[in-house]
């Protein structure tokens, strides 16, 4: 998080840098003798001095002789968090939460571990929850909601993003978190394809701005409207202002890719995940662009990943498939490549991959039967379009760079 720009970090960001600690217990004061209450507070105030490893003993020490102490588990996943150590901090949150499951306070420390350990979908769960049981009023709501935007936002999910921003982008200028709304919005819209309405929202929030933001806003624009040097004009502007925005280096990748510079494509999307491994577009592309090169080892790494970030893209795992297949691991290949073809039955590229996956695997006959459906596909693609040469793959998830 720390190549996060400026304002975005103040928006969304604030609060990652530790965790709320929950105050003592003192509905539990019977049950505790007042040495246990003297050990909380200096554990407490050794937290909150930064002594953290001496803190963290502390706490555990208290969880010997008192495991359901609700604050005692909470402060300990604050303490793991702060130190990086996120997984402990996610296994004391969830503990604290079994056993006080309407506590919001803890409900959000938890989100904000999941989310600092990169699992944006456990991390948008809980934030919903959160969002839905705390009132409007309470600032660290606001901080949810944009929050949970930036999760769906990299799941993919971006008619959620719209759906959630869209009341809040029409408040005004006035907002504070208007930059950081737009911002989100924007790559929510340009994402779904509503390529004008974003390009409103730009125009009308980073107006007459030499922003990086902005630059990288309406660069993606001009890529996904088939405009590759003016998309790479834009893009580079941005990284003159801003080389290390999030996701920026991925455009610039996908741009490249777009003009056929493989090579520069390559180092671009190095540069991203060297920044930010979880970066999904990156990690997809370059695993492509490695698999074209026929480096499929390397491409496995890359594509393994963005399966993981995004595990119903379809896109990922037909091309994951493809790369199981060329290592030889058709049993592995299967079951990519089915869910691709059930939920894309028009991708011919999968179905043609599914059926040699099928033979080598000796089922003949689902492998006919691949190669039929292939065999029909491409017959109705050149009815459609009687001078197309090969209609292969004209019906394929729309994820071109």
């Amino acid at each position: 998080m720390a190549n996060e720009n400026r304002w975005l970090v103040k928006a969304l960001l604030s609060l990652l840098a530790c965790g709320i600690l929950v105050p003592s217990a003192r509905v539990l004061a019977q049950t505790n003798s007042a040495d246990v209450e003297r050990a909380f507070a200096q554990a407490t105030q050794l937290h909150q001095s930064g002594k953290l490893e001496e803190a963290i003993r502390a706490y555990q020490a208290i969880l010997v002789s008192h495991p359901d102490r609700v604050d005692v588990r909470s402060n300990l996943g604050a303490a793991y968090s702060r130190l990086g150590r996120y997984e402990d901090a996610i296994g004391q949150y969830k503990q604290a939460l079994a056993l006080d499951d309407r506590n919001q306070t803890i409900r959000f420390n938890l989100a904000l571990a999941y989310y600092k350990s990169a699992w944006f979908a456990e991390a948008a769960g809980e934030l919903t929850r959160f969002i839905a049981a705390v009132p409007e009023s309470l600032p660290e709501r606001t901080n949810a909601v944009l929050l949970l935007a930036d999760c769906q936002v990299r799941l993919g999910e971006y008619k959620k993003v719209i759906e959630l921003l869209s009341p809040l982008a029409e408040t005004g200028p006035e907002n504070p978190n208007n930059r950081a709304i737009a911002y989100l919005l924007g790559n929510a819209l340009i994402g779904d394809g509503q390529l004008e309405k974003g390009q409103v929202l730009i125009d009308r929030v980073f107006r007459d701005e030499d922003s990086a933001e902005a630059r990288l806003l309406m660069g993606s624009i001009l890529l996904l409207m088939d405009d590759g040097p003016g998309a790479v004009k834009e893009l580079e502007r941005a990284i003159e202002l801003n080389p290390k925005l999030p996701s920026l280096r991925a455009w610039h990748g996908r741009a490249l890719m777009r003009m056929g510079d493989s090579e520069k494509a390559k180092a671009e999307f190095k540069i991203e995940l060297a920044d930010n491994p979880n970066e999904f577009d990156a990690n997809l592309y370059l695993g492509i662009l490695l698999r074209q090169d026929k480096e499929f080892d390397e491409a496995f790494g890359y594509l393994s990943r963005a399966v993981q970030l995004r595990p119903r893209e379809q896109y990922a795992r037909y091309h994951l498939g493809a790369v199981l297949a060329a290592l030889g691991r058709p049993d592995e290949a299967r079951p990519l490549l089915e869910g691709v073809a059930k939920e894309f039955p028009d991708f011919a590229e999968a179905r043609a991959l599914l059926a040699s996956v099928y033979y080598r695997l000796n089922r003949k006959e689902d492998g006919d039967r691949e190669r039929a459906i292939v065999q029909r596909l491409n017959n109705e693609q050149q009815a459609k379009q009687p001078g197309a040469q090969n209609g292969v793959g004209q019906t394929a998830p729309a994820k071109s760079p």
